[in-house]
């Protein structure tokens, strides 16, 4: 592992973790996205991504009527489980002094469709199952046990994944002359 890659997350990381040891209240943080897709058609749009006003455009899935020429939805989802797991990974190695020679996080998420369309009220909406693969080596002279510490760790700190395993509250709010109440 390089010096320059543990200067880069110690500085970075460091000060923070003492501000919230301190301060607990300033470690509450708010990520963001929006759509505007009213003159797209309704298999395609673009969400803007957090303050870097960062714009990705998505299609739907074919399974679901979609063209599937961009990301979709699900993909998105994938994406952000993925980034999220890597970066952990790759953080929590450099804090641990682990070297890494390969990292690669896939995600699958695996859905029937049947009851997004409504063609079955029997299947419920969303994604029956999240398959996490991980390819993790690090250099000849790292503990066995590191690695499994690392993975340990990741797999704790990870926002997103930890999320996902969760039962996290969302709420939903519709606003307009014509609002409609969420039927849940």
């Amino acid at each position: 592992m390089s010096a320059s890659t543990i200067d880069m997350v110690t500085p970075r990381q460091e000060p923070l973790r003492r501000r919230y040891r301190e301060r607990p209240e300033q470690a509450q943080i708010a990520d963001h996205a929006r759509t505007a897709n009213i003159e797209r058609d309704p298999f395609h749009g673009a969400v803007v991504a957090g303050d870097g006003e960062v714009s990705l455009d998505f299609g739907i899935h074919r399974a679901i009527g979609g063209d599937h020429d961009l990301l979709n939805p699900g993909d998105m989802l994938c994406a952000a489980l993925a980034a999220c797991l890597d970066s952990t990974l790759r953080m929590i190695a450099v804090r641990m002094g682990i070297a890494l020679k390969t990292l690669a996080v896939e995600v699958k998420a695996f859905a029937d469709v049947r009851g997004c369309l409504v063609v079955d009220r029997q299947i419920p909406v969303g994604f029956q199952r999240i398959d996490v693969g991980v390819l993790i080596e690090a250099e000849e002279h790292t503990d066995p046990a590191q690695i499994s510490q690392l993975a340990s760790l990741a797999e704790r700190c990870c926002v997103v994944l930890q999320t996902l395993r969760s039962d996290i509250a969302v709420d939903t709010r519709f606003r307009g002359p014509a609002a409609v109440v969420s039927a849940e």
